[in-house]
């Protein structure tokens, strides 16, 4: 494996047509699953010389916690689907690597056995790296306030709002072959028992949950009930970005959900200008969707990405290698990146800026 196509390639080989269908799968025609891939093709990189790159500094911070390098782990449902290890393998993984993974609310381990795992790492490779988590906006204000409450006892540093599902997108692969998860695969955030269900009904529920009339009047409320920095997941116009400073957000991930939702959708590179000239400094500003070299790493980080979070590829990871697959996964891409800014010209993540672009 010398590169992450060739993980995407060994992860189909060992999922079954239902689980390669539920992961890689995005909306209608899939067009936006293309086109954030494509967007990257046409970006150029306008390389500086003769400038003393023999040594490459990584570090960065989100929300002023330090990280090694800036790829991270993007929300994702089910990881057990991938391998065993899970949540727990994809946490590890990143926090022995200095790195930051955001839990999805719909982990088959609970966040609570997450960050045990993520603790137990941070003393392994005796460096801290933050953990963030994922939370849907759902009717039960009470599940919802209780999510974010365990989410704070347990030591996650960020809430991270996914706001681009008021509904659930029609992805036709999973309509031809429907996701069938174990009866007795754990949804770890909540409890099957106390709901009387199976967990395919269970999921069902959760996702049935999910308000779309969550609104912006609604993130001043979910402010006031936790001391957390709160990322709004999703943002791809740089008027919400304005709205979304107004309301005290700290972050901005720029996404489209893969290109599970909205089919044609804008790409997330292409967005990402908007949202970072609307935002002018005021929150942090990311972006998933596509990202799969480290060339892609640096054009995101020129365009003003902090940080670059990866879906997909963490999953691949898992399904060929467990814990293992997505750690080189991130090496991979973290030594892709520190290549390709040496070839840039640019020594550390401070020299990386629009300059370097040409569109």
């Amino acid at each position: 494996m010398i590169n992450l196509f060739d993980y995407e390639t060994a992860a189909q080989g060992n999922l079954s047509e239902m689980l390669w269908g539920f992961y890689a799968g995005g909306a209608w025609d899939e067009l936006t699953v293309r086109e954030n891939r494509d967007a990257f093709a046409r970006v150029w990189l306008r390389p500086h010389v003769l400038n003393d790159v023999s040594q490459r500094d990584l570090r960065t911070s989100v929300l002023g916690q330090p990280i090694a390098f800036p790829i991270a782990i993007s929300p994702s449902a089910f990881h057990c689907l991938a391998h065993a290890d899970g949540e727990l393998g994809t946490a590890r993984a990143a926090t022995k690597l200095g790195t930051l993974m955001a839990l999805s609310t719909f982990s088959n381990f609970s966040m609570e056995a997450v960050m045990e795992a993520v603790t137990e790492a941070r003393r392994e490779a005796n460096q801290y790296a933050p953990a963030w988590f994922q939370l849907y906006p759902l009717k039960d204000r009470g599940l919802l306030r209780s999510l974010v409450e365990r989410a704070h006892a347990a030591g996650y540093s960020a809430i991270c709002v996914t706001v681009d599902t008021p509904f659930s997108g029609r992805r036709e692969r999973d309509v031809r072959n429907p996701l069938r998860p174990p009866s007795n695969m754990a949804l770890g955030n909540f409890s099957a028992e106390a709901l009387k269900m199976d967990t395919s009904s269970l999921i069902l529920y959760v996702t049935g949950q999910v308000d779309p009339a969550f609104s912006w009047q609604d993130i001043a409320w979910l402010r006031s009930m936790t001391p957390l920095p709160i990322v709004l997941k999703g943002v791809l116009r740089g008027d919400d970005a304005t709205k979304a400073v107004e309301q005290g957000v700290a972050g901005l991930l720029v996404s489209n959900h893969g290109g599970r939702q909205l089919d044609g959708a804008v790409a997330t590179l292409h967005a990402l200008p908007d949202v970072v000239n609307a935002v002018q400094g005021r929150a942090e500003v990311y972006l998933d969707g596509g990202v799969r070299r480290g060339t892609d790493v640096l054009k995101a980080l020129a365009l003003g990405a902090r940080c670059v979070f990866l879906g997909r590829p963490a999953v691949w990871g898992l399904a060929v290698a467990g814990e293992a697959g997505v750690r080189h996964i991130l090496e991979m891409l973290r030594d892709e990146l520190s290549l390709a800014m040496a070839l840039a010209g640019c020594a550390t993540l401070g020299d990386v800026d629009r300059s370097l672009i040409t569109m």
